[in-house]
């Protein structure tokens, strides 16, 4: 899985509204944004709150906790809690949260917490997460870097990044941050610089010292392969890479196939997931069941307004990081052999989710609502398996300027072309 440079987190689908006519309202309303302009939050950099006395951080750790606890008890999807004794892991749990010394340690507490439900999406965020989440922002230099053999390799560079204007290039060995090791818990921060120690693809040294940035690590590309075959890639299912992925398609709609990367797709806006549905069918389709807590249950289906209605070949590349909303997309296209998916198993993080506000700043993220895949499985702790599956790339690909998975996507694409030429004749 590829990890972002600093401490990154998923999103989630989001939670619908109870009825048709108000879900029907929801979309449109969405729908409108995709194609005009969406609401926009002024990047900031968090700023830590001031220090707490020793008695000001136990009663704000309770109050974190206890909120926290009764929002997973009163909204997580399964009233039963899976059979999970809430009560009891609350009193297991508490003590520890109250002799917390700082966020850090208390959202670890809530986190083990949660993890007794075995679920994804739930998970607490700390007031720093829960802001960079908000404004669509990490401070960092623009890295992105997967682990292979035990070796960080830069996978990706963000385009406009620090990383980027100073030359750190796609298959470099990540091997310190400011002389020391490269540690998971290191924060960047404007105005502070950060030093990094590489090995080129030749393995000299290079060092290069960088300014942080306010950046957004979510990517947008589009390029033409051979024969005509457009790659797309988009990163998250929210207002402005819908936007993009509806244009792209329709500036593209004689394109004989087109790629989509969701390798790096963590997923995101429920309403978002119908509305790019829809651009590769003509007709409303299916997507699965969704379960409420009180049992209730209704059809999934995609909305089509606005849609580009591509109709050449498809082929979807996704990877462990493709996640919920990425998963269903994956899941639909696939189930009525709208796409050919390749690469590796999914995320298996499928579920609707909401965000709750906690005291201090921070938010929690709870399942609330069950998806049932078009073949009548839950896709939480499945995924969706590829039609052609793909080992993960080995080191040396990494380092190479081979994409293994985009070619047998072009592969597919281009068997697929000779098998219809053949048909014909």
């Amino acid at each position: 899985m590829r990890r972002v440079e600093e401490a990154g987190g998923g999103r989630s689908s989001g939670e619908r509204p109870g009825s048709r006519r108000a879900r029907a309202l929801v979309a449109l309303a969405f729908a409108l944004l995709v194609i005009g302009g969406g609401c926009v939050t002024r990047p900031t950099e968090y700023h830590e709150p001031p220090p707490l006395s020793a008695a000001e951080r136990t009663r704000l750790n309770l109050r974190v906790f206890d909120r926290a606890w009764e929002i997973v008890n009163d909204k997580y999807f399964d009233a039963a809690l899976r059979g999970v004794d809430w009560r009891a892991a609350r009193e297991r749990y508490r003590p520890e949260a109250a002799k917390a010394a700082d966020d850090t340690s208390l959202y670890a507490v809530l986190n083990r917490m949660c993890a007794e439900l075995k679920e994804s999406h739930l998970a607490a965020l700390a007031p720093r997460r829960a802001h960079e989440l908000r404004v669509d922002r990490r401070v960092g230099v623009g890295i992105r870097w997967q682990i292979a053999n035990g070796k960080r390799v830069v996978a990706d560079v963000v385009p406009g990044s620090p990383a980027a204007t100073g030359g750190v290039k796609r298959g470099w060995l990540v091997v310190s941050r400011n002389g020391g090791p490269v540690l998971d818990t290191f924060v960047s921060r404007l105005g502070q610089p950060v030093t990094y120690g590489f090995l080129d693809q030749q393995d000299r040294p290079i060092t290069v010292t960088l300014l942080p940035e306010l950046i957004n690590f979510d990517r947008l590309e589009s390029r033409e392969l051979a024969d005509g075959i457009v790659y797309l890639r988009f990163d998250s299912f929210d207002h402005d890479s819908l936007k993009w992925l509806n244009q792209q398609l329709k500036a593209h709609a004689a394109a004989p196939g087109v790629v989509i990367d969701l390798r790096d797709n963590s997923g995101g806006n429920g309403f978002a997931l119908d509305i790019v549905v829809a651009d590769f069918f003509r007709q409303r389709v299916d997507e699965g069941l969704l379960v409420q807590r009180n049992g209730h249950t209704h059809e999934s289906h995609s909305f089509n307004w606005f849609s580009a209605h591509y109709s050449g070949r498809v082929v979807l590349l996704t990877g462990p990081a493709t996640a919920s909303a990425a998963e269903i997309f994956s899941h639909v296209l696939q189930h009525y052999g709208r796409a050919t998916v390749i690469g590796q198993r999914t995320a298996a993080a499928v579920i609707y989710s909401q965000s709750y506000s906690l005291p201090g700043g921070g938010r929690i993220q709870v399942p609330t609502i069950d998806y049932i895949g078009l073949d009548g499985k839950r896709l939480e702790g499945r995924g969706v398996t590829p039609d052609l599956v793909l080992p993960p790339p080995s080191l040396a690909e990494l380092r190479s300027a081979t994409d293994a998975d985009l070619a047998a996507a072009m592969n597919a694409l281009e068997g697929a072309k000779t098998a219809r030429t053949a048909e014909t004749r």
